[in-house]
């Protein structure tokens, strides 16, 4: 078996078939796999260990079950395939990847369970090498907003640079990179951004990244939706599957990342704003209560 074979992005697709089978490939079901059964076997650890904090780690093995189900669907349901040949449905999976499944397993924060996961002889060196001055100073430096939001805007538009878009399209190896950069980076981007204990002199900060990545990508919807030429062509040779011609197939993908996405990153950012206004409100007035008992 070749090399591009093994990357190989659907099992069940024959010679001019119109219709999409699922990815099987082992380059996505294994790690797919063994995330989940790793965080399962964490998290039933954890519940067993102690009968605190329970709600807590189920709705945190909530939020993990459908980021894993929508990063599922993204990679291995037929929307994996089909987006090799219409390009409204890889701009679907790519929105999956970053404003769906990204978000929901940064906030399900699964790096305890996974851990626990492991048996101590593993953990214990784990653990020593995440507390090393030299990967603790790499994961502050990319880790900061404005380098994650930085990296997951280079992600988007570097990858829309037609030249490497077809590059995924051609090789299973550039195709599986583009979404592991766009994973990769949609993890950092929320992880810096979403809210979490004795973060929240940050709120501000996050609203302001939010939202200029809701314009940067709004931008690049916009620019896909109004313009009069094809930007993939080879992206297209489908769209008679959806009833669209090549054009509309790209239009409704600009559409697709100009306003549902938008939306996710706008939705988000005013989430925070709220969180900010009252956090803000509450440490006004625990601070006139100081002064007040103070005097």
């Amino acid at each position: 078996m070749s090399f591009d074979a093994f990357f190989s992005t659907s099992i069940s697709c024959g010679p001019g078939s119109q219709e999409a089978g699922w990815t099987l490939a082992l380059p996505i079901t294994l790690p797919l796999a063994a995330v989940a059964l790793i965080y399962a076997g964490g998290a039933l650890r954890l519940w067993r260990r102690s009968d605190r904090g329970r709600f807590l780690r189920v709705r945190q093995a909530l939020l993990f079950a459908a980021g894993w189900i929508a990063l599922a669907a993204a990679l291995v349901s037929p929307i994996h395939a089909l987006g090799e040949r219409v390009f409204t449905a890889h701009m679907i999976e790519h929105e999956l990847l970053m404003a769906v499944a990204a978000p929901l397993l940064v906030a399900s924060l699964p790096a305890a369970a996974m851990m626990w996961a492991l048996p101590v002889s593993l953990r214990r060196p784990f653990g020593h090498a995440g507390h090393a001055s030299v990967v603790q100073a790499a994961w502050a430096a990319i880790s900061r907003p404005l380098a994650a939001t930085l990296l997951h805007g280079v992600a988007i538009w570097l990858w829309h640079v037609p030249a490497l878009f077809h590059a995924a399209l051609e090789r299973g190896f550039f195709h599986y990179a583009q979404h592991a950069s766009f994973l990769g980076t949609g993890l950092l981007f929320w992880w810096a951004l979403l809210p979490r204990h004795g973060r929240e002199q940050a709120y501000g900060s996050a609203v302001m990244h939010l939202f200029l990545t809701s314009l940067h990508t709004g931008l690049l919807g916009v620019l896909l939706l109004v313009s009069p030429r094809l930007w993939y062509p080879a992206n297209a040779t489908g769209a008679e599957i959806w009833g669209l011609s090549p054009l509309e197939d790209q239009q409704l993908a600009g559409l697709i990342m100009w306003v549902p996405a938008g939306l996710v990153y706008g939705g988000a950012a005013l989430l925070l704003a709220g969180l900010w206004i009252r956090s803000s409100g509450q440490r006004a007035g625990r601070e006139a209560s100081h002064a007040l008992n103070a005097g």
